[in-house]
């Protein structure tokens, strides 16, 4: 998926948790775009990794593509790190949240994730489409219409 699909995806990840969780709606959906787009931090061409092109590069080289980065074990390891150095809960389970979005729309890709890192199994859903092509624009429609239905359910209360 693109960047843009990847932010949507955060955004309506996020505030569909904000519905079942007492955390701030505001803060778990701005680190949920965070979230959704810190995996691709292995790829230079993306938004994060254009961002810190030396650090990509680095991850890249090590790792690959959509191997460790996109896998359970640094969703984990990050969850440590941020719990570690980061005090509102919020910001956490929103980057976390993020995460598992991107994961699970790249999962619906034909090139799929290694989610079982260090294991070389590719996991991909049964139904897979192309990155940048139409049915990704149909997901991201879908998304969107997603984010106005969760988003009215968060913040409903504002108005």
């Amino acid at each position: 998926m693109t960047g843009k699909t990847h932010i949507i995806g955060g955004i309506t990840a996020s505030l569909a948790f904000a519905q079942t969780s007492n955390y701030d709606a505001i803060l778990l959906v701005g680190a949920g775009v965070v979230g959704a787009l810190i995996p691709d931090i292995c790829h230079s061409g993306s938004k994060i990794g254009k961002k810190l092109p030396l650090l990509s590069k680095i991850i890249s080289a090590i790792f690959g593509h959509r191997t460790f980065t996109h896998s359970l074990l640094f969703l984990f390891l990050v969850g440590i790190l941020l719990n570690s150095f980061v005090a509102n809960e919020s910001i956490i389970k929103g980057i976390l949240v993020g995460m598992a979005s991107h994961y699970v729309l790249d999962m619906a890709t034909k090139n799929g994730i290694k989610l079982l890192y260090p294991l070389k199994v590719t996991v991909r859903f049964p139904i897979t489409t192309r990155t940048g092509g139409a049915v990704e624009d149909v997901v991201f429609a879908a998304l969107s219409l997603l984010t106005v239905y969760f988003g009215y359910g968060v913040f409903v209360e504002y108005f």
